[in-house]
């Protein structure tokens, strides 16, 4: 049951990556560090809608 998330900076509110994750097994919202290209650094990006 993979579905495909989306992830968002919430310093500049792009959506830069997506992923896949199992909605069964993790009901929570994914948080991942990842390098935001438009803001040049690393933040703490979180799933979207």
């Amino acid at each position: 049951m993979q579905e495909i998330i989306i992830l968002e900076c919430p310093e500049c509110k792009r959506r830069n990556y997506t992923s896949t994750k199992n909605k069964k097994k993790h009901t929570g919202r994914l948080e991942l560090s990842k390098y935001c290209r438009f803001c040049k650094k690393h933040t703490l990006h979180k799933e979207t809608k």
